[in-house]
């Protein structure tokens, strides 16, 4: 399995007119970081987590040419905003996108999106193929993808397990139970907004205590607000075994 992480960043506490801080000056390209989401390359499958906002920009600097399946974690925008972009995988691969989601998702969905959801089809608009998921583990194709339940602020939201790969985003929550579905993975990664206490999403002190309880190989940190401080700082401080992650990265597990 080869990791890109399309984007590491998060509409959370960002300032996006005139700001001036030390992260937004930064010409470390590190710390450029798109809204959140991932792509998986599992042998000749090529699924993404989340299409939020900037989703046209990560594909094509990634220069991602097939796409078969698209998960959401869960409704926010900055998670949903750019699917319509997924046309272009219409076109080119001839068949409708798979998408898999909570029904609370798909209805959130359905009103974003409502012209896709018409019952006369106007030329040229996404085609969807959507497929409900509960917390139970379920199959695309032979890939077997286990939801991990945690919660965002009050906030129902799905991380994935798939093999040795474990992604979390948006929690500041996660039951003992559902923990135990994330034990044994050798690369985690997890939110982590900043260094100050946030009411929906974890802190980097807060990640790392959970990253230390889960002794994963390795960790990314990701979902990280300009107010984290630049990377280079922040990665530093780190444990061996921990990073933080940045737009563009690849990992192979």
């Amino acid at each position: 399995m080869i990791v890109t992480f399309l984007g590491t960043g998060t509409s959370q506490g960002v300032p996006v007119i005139a700001c001036d801080c030390e992260v937004c000056r930064s010409l470390d390209f590190r710390d450029k970081r798109l809204r959140v989401s991932v792509h998986l390359q599992i042998g000749s499958k090529s699924l993404i987590v989340d299409s939020g906002p900037d989703f046209r920009q990560q594909v094509l600097r990634e220069r991602i040419k097939t796409l078969d399946a698209l998960l959401f974690t869960h409704e926010h925008k900055d998670h949903t905003a750019g699917m319509d972009d997924i046309r272009a995988f219409n076109f080119r691969q001839g068949k409708a996108m798979p998408l898999f989601a909570r029904p609370t998702v798909i209805e959130q969905l359905k009103q974003e999106f409502a012209y896709i959801f018409t019952e006369h089809h106007y030329p040229g608009i996404p085609r969807v193929e959507l497929n409900p998921i509960s917390n139970s583990a379920f199959y695309f194709e032979d890939i077997k993808v286990i939801p991990v339940e945690v919660l965002h602020y009050r906030l129902p939201v799905y991380g994935f397990r798939i093999g040795d790969f474990t992604y979390i985003t948006d929690a500041n929550f996660i039951a003992e139970e559902e923990l135990e579905k994330v034990r044994g993975s050798r690369v985690i990664v997890l939110n982590a907004l900043r260094q100050e206490s946030h009411i929906s999403h974890f802190t980097l002190r807060q990640a790392l205590d959970l990253i230390d309880r889960l002794q994963p190989e390795q960790a990314y940190l990701t979902h990280i607000s300009h107010q984290m401080g630049r990377h280079a700082e922040v990665d530093k401080l780190l444990p061996p075994n921990v990073h933080l992650a940045y737009d563009g990265l690849k990992i192979e597990i």
